[in-house]
């Protein structure tokens, strides 16, 4: 008997509150998207990412682009949910591998479970959870890549959780890193910053126009005695700094702020730039001769490296032809998945 009631109840499975549940946690049906195919699709063609998913954006064009055949070795600079890396494999037909790098310790797994269960196995796929910035030591090991993808986007499924705390939509702890067990987070980042600290990075990762208020009133927040430790907090201060502004002009302009401020957060906390900057210097003893890498990304400062280092390859004789012209997603996949919206798409082909 003793033993019975030290035993844990059987815990009931969260059901959908309504038709509309708005909890993470509620949405049963959309995180398994296996199970509920129906659920799944209703969501998507309303124009919405199901909860804990991620709908792999600019397929087409990355497959056109690679022309992938069957015997090649290829390369996901950025794995995430594994659409793109799906399609990729089935391009291969059996023949040929795919590596697959992430640093997210938590969806890496479930997304590595996915592909087995799909009927990608070992003899096909390889996964290593590690950063892309490490990419000169994955060639080193299996040699160099016929074609490398990174889209440096945060998966939806990351956005999404609001354990992991990347959006101001959902409360949760102000975390923002895509590996939670390495660094600091971004609510510890803010403790002992600077305002022109703050205000710089507002700038630099994110042409924050409103920088200065944002940061006087984070540092002004601290000084009070009052911790910026979840999201909400940080929505919070955003909307006291703006509130100089017109009442009708101020929704929407702490909604783009608090998007822009996450961001600038997100990159810093993470090393993007410096990452990215490492993995672009290493992108040509990675490749094959004649290999061919494309890159997607989301904010203007990622392009413009990518921009810049793609034309620089060229100009001294590494890659043979570049994009002329930024790619971007088709209009009707923007109206399919929102989150397309911002996407740019670069390509490079080294020489032979």
């Amino acid at each position: 008997m003793e033993q019975q009631q030290s035993e844990k109840k059987h815990k009931r499975r969260v059901r959908y509150k309504g038709t509309h549940p708005r909890r993470f946690e509620e949405k049963y049906k959309e995180l398994n998207p296996e199970k509920y195919g129906d659920t799944i699709q209703k969501v998507i063609s309303k124009g919405s990412t199901p909860a804990g998913m991620h709908i792999s954006i600019c397929v087409k064009e990355i497959l056109e682009f690679f022309d992938i055949q069957p015997g090649q070795k290829g390369l996901d600079a950025t794995l995430g949910y594994g659409g793109h890396t799906r399609k990729m494999l089935e391009k291969l037909q059996g023949k040929g591998h795919i590596y697959a790098l992430d640093v997210d310790p938590i969806e890496s797994v479930k997304t590595e479970k996915r592909l087995h269960d799909a009927g990608f196995g070992e003899d096909i796929l390889t996964i290593k959870h590690i950063n892309f910035a490490n990419i000169d030591q994955v060639a080193e090991e299996v040699g160099p890549f016929d074609f490398i993808l990174a889209d440096l986007g945060v998966s939806s499924m990351q956005i999404d959780n609001p354990e992991r705390g990347f959006s101001y939509k959902f409360e949760g702890p102000l975390d923002l890193r895509l590996n939670p067990e390495k660094g600091i987070s971004a609510a510890e980042r803010l403790e002992d910053i600077t305002k022109a600290e703050f205000e710089g990075m507002l700038i630099e990762n994110a042409d924050e126009p409103y920088a200065k208020q944002i940061a006087k009133e984070t540092v002004a927040t601290m000084k009070r005695g009052k911790k910026i430790k979840t999201t909400t907090d940080l929505k919070d201060v955003i909307e006291r700094a703006l509130n100089f502004l017109p009442e009708k002009e101020r929704k929407e302009a702490v909604k783009k702020s608090c998007q822009r401020t996450f961001q600038a957060l997100r990159i810093d906390v993470n090393s993007e730039f410096e990452v990215l900057e490492e993995l672009l210097e290493k992108l040509p003893d990675a490749l094959a001769p004649g290999g061919k890498v494309a890159i997607l990304t989301f904010h203007s400062g990622e392009d413009r490296l990518v921009k810049h280092a793609f034309k620089y390859g060229k100009k001294i004789g590494i890659y043979s032809d570049v994009a002329k012209d930024v790619i971007r997603p088709s209009k009707e996949e923007c109206a399919q998945n929102g989150r397309a919206k911002s996407t740019k798409m670069r390509w490079a082909i080294k020489v032979k």
